[in-house]
């Protein structure tokens, strides 16, 4: 099979499985945090990376925030769990800036709960696999894009960067900015990364002291997060109160 289909197949099977990244992180961190030495982090050195871990993460979520809450229905910005779809192109606010927003915010908030292992060469191992898995999603995106849009499509992408956002493109958003989206879209995608960090503080916790401490500030901030996912989730599926019009 040529490059260029097996890329587009790969990068499709990916895409339909790209919910599994938190499971396959979560079952690498184990030995991870097991074999990582944080004696040398005790105190201040270990305040500052855990802030730093909680700005990433909280990073990601600002850039998927914005991406969903700029998007209006049936763009190339919203496609489903089962495949490629878009009714219109996307190319205002954070798009008129970097092809895949989405995937940003992505690694953003996974690579902050992966620094909060402390361990920097998981760090990068996570990089790398995060743009060869996504490198291929996001070709397979791309290539249905130029098939359905064409010349617009190829004009846009030659002109916006995949990955690292250019500035000076910016295109003001041709749909407001609607915190209600955030709220129907983005609360399984909190509870996720504070359920991770909460997972890796337990982990350490246990290999350090032998148990686990269920009263911490990481368990507090999850049933939080547990709470807050629970009620916007009957909200979106029971009522209508967060339903907007033109709004995936």
């Amino acid at each position: 099979m040529a490059f260029i289909n097996s890329f587009e197949r790969e990068g499709n099977m990916l895409f339909r499985h790209r919910g599994q990244i938190p499971v396959v992180l979560f079952l690498m961190a184990i030995p991870v945090v097991y074999y990582t030495n944080i004696s040398y982090l005790s105190g201040k050195p270990e305040i500052i990376l855990t802030v730093l871990a909680i700005l990433l993460s909280s990073f990601g979520f600002i850039i998927r925030a914005i991406a969903i809450a700029t998007t209006p229905k049936g763009t190339s910005g919203r496609n489903t769990k089962e495949g490629q779809v878009a009714e219109s192109l996307n190319t205002t606010g954070i798009y008129s800036m970097v092809r895949h927003p989405l995937y940003v915010g992505n690694y953003f908030m996974w690579i902050g709960i992966v620094l909060y292992t402390f361990n920097f060469s998981f760090v990068i191992i996570v990089s790398l696999m995060f743009w060869l898995y996504y490198e291929r999603i996001m070709y397979a995106e791309e290539r249905f894009l130029e098939r359905k849009f064409g010349d617009a499509y190829m004009i846009w992408a030659n002109a916006t960067p995949a990955f690292v956002p250019l500035f000076g493109k910016y295109v003001k958003n041709v749909v407001p900015f609607s915190f209600t989206s955030v709220l129907r879209r983005e609360y399984s995608g909190v509870l996720a990364t504070v359920l991770g960090f909460t997972f890796i503080d337990d982990l350490r916790n246990y290999f350090t002291n032998g148990e686990i401490t269920w009263n911490t500030p990481w368990h507090i901030a999850l049933v939080v997060a547990l709470a807050l996912a629970f009620i916007l989730r009957s909200l979106k599926h029971y009522t209508s109160m967060l339903n907007e019009e033109g709004r995936s």
